[in-house]
């Protein structure tokens, strides 16, 4: 697949923006009490178009793939921790899985291109485009079909959700290197204030990954357009999370974005279709050095911050209950006048 169209994506209107304000202001509280909860309950209201929105259901899709990089030691953990962590998500025994349970948030595992032979499961979704990418200190670490492909699969995965909100998470081994890159090469920061610890390296360790990243970086000019920069330095399950970003919006979904990995995705997509930004929510601000960085580039604060660098859709899960919540507020809290409270307006 050499050329792809991304799907349209309807810019969120701000014309219901005095209904929704009046609304909020009308609830029996202060105004503006409910703080950034209020922000949620706009976005979700702008994103459905109505002063009673509807925020019920949720599904989390967690992208894996595994990167050539991480032959080369930029993780503190070996390549085969993808595959062993997948098995874990389908046998139900991760973070994410007691999060997803907890919330009653249904779970597919999407295998975008895991190291190995193909898993078969029932709570797997493949979209293998190949088992890992290619080590983009060498070489890009796709190529442009296999992008498209990639890119493909998340657009269709993401225009068919039928909940009402999608959260997005990830794993692979090496890719807190490929989110550094990605926002290196789409803008102006430096390499080394975009590159942390990624799953727990020591001093000697972040050396060494700052060094690799550096001579990968080298390899290319820059400053790069989203879809090279994709190209050269993505992983097949951030690619595919891209896809799913747009496919999402253009389905008019609120999409729940994780952490440093998934941010780095919706960096991309949102410099692909600038239209898909009002419809990502930022779950959390990790505690992966760059993440503050990707975060200020989309104009996002995290909604919470509890110091989380797991992945794997986390910090999306425990942002959801927030997420309801605002929701609820605005369709079933009471206004001063329904409940026949003072206002304050005649003090």
């Amino acid at each position: 697949m050499n050329t792809l169209q991304l799907p349209k994506i309807q810019t969120v209107s701000l014309e219901i923006d005095n209904k929704i304000k009046a609304c909020l202001d009308g609830k029996t509280k202060p105004l503006g009490a409910l703080g950034r909860i209020e922000e949620i309950a706009t976005q979700i209201a702008r994103i459905q178009h109505s002063i009673n929105p509807t925020m019920k259901t949720c599904r989390l899709f967690l992208f894996a793939g595994d990167h050539g990089v991480a032959a080369s030691g930029v993780s503190a953990y070996p390549k085969e921790v993808t595959r062993q962590m997948v098995l874990n998500f389908l046998d139900g025994g991760a973070a994410a899985n007691v999060f997803a349970t907890v919330n009653d948030v249904s779970m597919t595992v999407v295998d975008a291109g895991v190291a190995g032979e193909p898993i078969a499961h029932d709570l797997l979704a493949s979209r293998r485009i190949a088992p890992g990418t290619h080590n983009y200190i060498e070489q890009p670490a796709m190529s442009k079909a296999e992008l498209n492909l990639a890119l493909h699969n998340g657009i269709e995965l993401g225009s068919e959700i039928d909940s009402d909100a999608v959260a997005f998470g990830e794993m692979g081994i090496g890719n807190t290197s490929s989110a550094a890159l990605l926002t290196h090469k789409l803008s102006e920061h430096p390499l080394a204030d975009v590159i942390g610890r990624g799953t727990g390296l020591d001093n000697l360790g972040l050396k060494k990954k700052q060094w690799l990243l550096k001579l990968a970086s080298d390899r290319t000019p820059r400053e790069l357009t989203p879809n090279h920069a994709l190209q050269e330095y993505g992983g097949f399950e951030v690619a595919t999370m891209v896809g799913a970003i747009l496919g999402a919006a253009s389905a008019k979904r609120l999409v729940i974005i994780d952490g440093y990995i998934a941010t780095a995705a919706a960096l991309v997509a949102v410099k692909m279709k600038p239209e898909a930004r009002a419809y990502c929510l930022f779950s959390h601000e990790s505690a992966e050095k760059g993440h503050k960085h990707m975060l200020d580039l989309l104009g996002a604060r995290g909604l919470l911050d509890l110091e989380l660098r797991l992945g794997e859709g986390s910090g999306a899960l425990l942002a959801w209950p927030l997420v309801k919540c605002a929701a609820e507020m605005m369709t079933r809290m009471a206004s001063f006048s329904s409940a026949k409270v003072s206002d304050g307006s005649n003090h």
